[in-house]
């Protein structure tokens, strides 16, 4: 009886598994970190520097990941070893993913003015009420900072002007109420004239709030708006963006 031979051993024996179990923990533990620093710091579980902290040091374990990721599919693919070689890409994808989002912001931040606080009538802005004494227990001011955040803004976001509806005033107060709603924004006051709101971002849950203020005029309604983040130095163009954003849904709206 002749006896069977054994099995060849797959070449480059365990290496490229061992490479890419690794790169798949360093991934799982880069998403943990990247991903969970906003619910932590949302939850109350670390403080915002802590949370920033976890933040970076995820995105450095997100390209330790990718690196090993590249060495497993150098690996895998001289050694024909396909499942390795895939799982090299799928890591080296994700990892790249994972740090997408923080470059974008960190580069908005490197373009956006170090202002928080933009409103489209900076000689006479919105003031806030009923969220006053919520911002009094932020770091970031209740009043208009001034000329000199005025300034930045006019540089920065020439196009942050005020929108004029040929409406009756119910009719503008009635859609900016909705299109505030449609934005996701969590109403705190709405008069005749003014409507206050706080928008909550989804990652970190940091809190911007908005007032809207209504004014007649010869040519209509004058609706003009101010959005300001409750901490930060630099809202990365966040209030600028949402302003453009609610004076297009409301323009749709009333359209």
């Amino acid at each position: 009886m002749t006896p069977h031979s054994a099995s060849p051993r797959p070449r480059g024996g365990k290496w490229p598994p061992a490479l890419a179990w690794l790169a798949l923990l360093l991934l799982a533990v880069a998403a943990l970190m990247v991903i969970g620093a906003g619910p932590a710091y949302r939850q109350g579980l670390l403080p915002l520097g802590e949370a920033f902290h976890l933040l970076r040091n995820g995105i450095f374990v997100a390209l330790g990941a990718g690196a090993v990721g590249l060495a497993t599919l150098i690996t895998a693919a001289a050694c024909r070893r396909r499942i390795a070689a895939l799982t090299g890409v799928v890591v080296m994808a994700a990892s790249i993913g994972m740090m997408a989002v923080p470059w974008l912001h960190w580069q908005q931040a490197q373009q956006a003015p170090p202002i928080h606080d933009i409103t489209t009538d900076t000689e006479n802005p919105p003031a806030f009420e009923a969220l006053a004494e919520a911002r009094e227990a932020a770091p970031n001011a209740v009043a208009y900072p001034g000329e000199a955040t005025a300034r930045q803004q006019r540089e920065a976001y020439p196009e942050i002007q005020p929108l004029v509806l040929d409406l009756p005033l119910d009719s503008v107060l009635s859609a900016a109420e909705a299109a505030a709603l449609d934005q996701g924004w969590t109403l705190a006051s709405v008069t005749d004239t003014t409507i206050e709101a706080t928008a909550t971002t989804t990652w970190f849950g940091f809190q911007d709030d908005v007032v809207i203020r209504l004014t007649e005029t010869a040519e209509g309604v004058r609706v003009d708006v101010r959005s300001a983040s409750r901490v930060g130095r630099s809202d990365m163009g966040a209030n600028a963006a949402r302003i453009v954003a609610y004076q297009d849904a409301l323009a749709a709206r009333v359209e």
